[in-house]
């Protein structure tokens, strides 16, 4: 079972995505904005970190950036999780350290899937 912390403003997403997160066996952390989130990630240390772009304090992008780029963090695999579906948007979102960019909507079977693949082991 690993540990994901999921990063969103929103309560209704955060609820869907902490239902598929725990219909995969795992255990989810919660924060509601980037500053949060980066904060979190520094404490909890999870596995994984699925985090919203569009966020008061501070934006997704940037807490990426901070997660990636911190000593103590930068081995934690994060996916940026957007209603941002621009090219450019997902190529600054990977250039911030992202490990993968899916855009709202998705379906549970292509997170499913991006999870299995960026959880180690």
């Amino acid at each position: 079972m690993a540990r994901i912390l999921i990063v969103d403003d929103s309560p209704s997403q955060l609820m869907g995505i902490r239902r598929i997160v725990d219909k995969l066996g795992h255990e989810a952390l919660t924060a509601e904005d980037g500053a949060a989130g980066v904060e979190a990630a520094k404490r909890e240390l999870p596995d994984l970190i699925l985090m919203d772009v569009v966020m008061p304090n501070l934006n997704g992008f940037q807490a990426t950036r901070s997660i990636c780029r911190e000593e103590t963090t930068r081995h934690i695999p994060v996916v940026l999780v957007t209603t941002k579906d621009q090219d450019t948007d997902r190529v600054w979102g990977m250039r911030q350290g992202a490990k993968a960019y899916i855009t709202k909507p998705f379906n549970e079977a292509e997170l499913a899937e991006i999870i299995g693949q960026l959880l180690p082991g």
